[in-house]
């Protein structure tokens, strides 16, 4: 027996897309199905991944718009030994500290400074609108290492699931697939085995 060299054997590309004897109506909408999950897959992430960025993005703006930077002094000495509360606090110290805002009333509070500050001193802090101190907002640099990670993310997650969706699907196709050959099968094989001489 003669085998064909592989090198002879030309593939037949988008054969789903294409009329011939051997496409069925279920290769045809398998073909449609993995063709818009790739489509969705793509602007679903895409668009996905842009409104999450955008949504982080004027967040993010809308915190630096409600907090301002103010100077403020400090009432008393700073502690001179910060207290031990594991490795995931800073060296700095809690000390009172107060400020005048910019309708002249005075604000009292309390602002991490490095240990031993002289009373007196100036630190910046920063404070929202009811004059409470509030930590720094994210800085341009920081806001936007967040919106572009917080979009990646969004449309990777977005882009997996509208694909597992999609594979799913298509598992559904292929099992029904293969049910209409067994079925056919059921039908032609005695007839096929009667007309072979046995054989299979």
């Amino acid at each position: 027996m003669t085998r064909t060299p592989p090198e002879t054997i030309t593939p037949i590309r988008l054969w789903r897309w294409r009329r011939n004897p051997l496409r069925r109506h279920g290769d045809l909408v398998e073909a449609w199905v993995v063709l818009l999950t790739w489509i969705f897959v793509v602007l679903g992430g895409a668009l996905a991944g842009w409104a999450a960025a955008s949504s982080v993005d004027s967040a993010l703006a809308e915190r630096r718009d409600q907090v301002h930077e103010v100077r403020a002094v400090l009432t008393g000495p700073a502690p001179k030994t910060a207290p031990s509360r594991g490795g995931y606090d800073d060296d700095r110290v809690w000390a009172k500290v107060r400020w005048t805002d910019g309708k002249g009333a005075v604000h009292t509070d309390k602002a991490k400074v490095s240990p031993g500050t002289p009373a007196g001193t100036t630190v910046d802090l920063w404070t929202d609108g009811t004059g409470r101190t509030v930590p720094p907002p994210a800085s341009m640099a920081e806001s936007l290492l967040q919106t572009v990670l917080t979009g990646v993310l969004v449309a990777q997650i977005t882009g997996t699931a509208v694909w597992a969706g999609g594979r799913l699907v298509c598992g559904t196709l292929v099992r029904r697939r293969l049910a209409e050959w067994d079925e056919e099968w059921s039908r032609v094989g005695p007839e096929w085995r009667r007309l072979s001489g046995g054989r299979g």
